[in-house]
């Protein structure tokens, strides 16, 4: 049984301070080489045509790097980029500016179960990369997982590029996942503390 008391110990990011913020993204912007392939590598999994219109969430997106993925992947998607810090979402708006039309910008924080509701799904593809272990307490993740599987249409699917090892290792998410409602759940990658997760919706 995962308690309230189940948490480990993560980075003391402050993500509503301006000077902490340009330089996490400085920071994070010089591992784009690294990063971005796998973040394509994670996209080629999607259960989505390419050329289709369709719906994309991004779970706490940051500055967008992972939604300007999507949108060029997917030339007809429209993307929700999802994040608590409303500095990370005005980089992300920046960023994103070419896409104006297909991307929309949501402030919630997914400790709030209201989270779930403004970000409006349903979706055709929900994506996240090195955010949910943020939460650092697994309660809290499942309950970020329930409310992902519950956005997702049937049969769609919800990739994810995260740091699983270091809060609580990779097998224990994917019961998480499992938990949480999806129908299987598969990594694709791995290497150390990070790995690419797919959890697929039940049909």
């Amino acid at each position: 049984m995962i308690t309230s008391s189940d948490s480990f110990p993560i980075a003391d990011h402050d993500w509503q301070s301006p000077t902490y913020v340009k330089a996490w993204i400085k920071r994070d912007t010089a591992r784009h080489d690294v990063r971005r392939p796998r973040l394509r590598e994670m996209l080629s999994l999607a259960s989505v045509a390419q050329d289709g219109k369709v719906t994309v969430l991004d779970v706490g997106g940051g500055y967008g790097v992972v939604s300007e993925e999507v949108l060029r992947a997917f030339p007809r998607a429209v993307v929700t980029l999802q994040d608590y810090s409303h500095l990370m979402l005005g980089f992300g708006r920046q960023r994103l500016a070419a896409y104006k039309d297909r991307a929309r910008f949501v402030l919630a924080d997914l400790c709030d179960p209201t989270w779930v509701d403004r970000v409006a799904g349903p979706f055709d593809l929900i994506v996240s990369a090195i955010a949910i272990h943020n939460l650092g307490n697994l309660e809290q993740i499942s309950a970020c997982y329930r409310g992902i599987a519950g956005l997702l249409k049937p049969g769609s699917a919800f990739l994810d590029y995260d740091l699983f090892a270091i809060v609580g290792g990779l097998d224990l998410h994917v019961e998480l996942l499992k938990d949480a409602g999806f129908g299987r759940v598969v990594c694709h990658w791995q290497w150390e503390r990070a790995a690419i997760v797919a959890a697929y919706s039940y049909i």
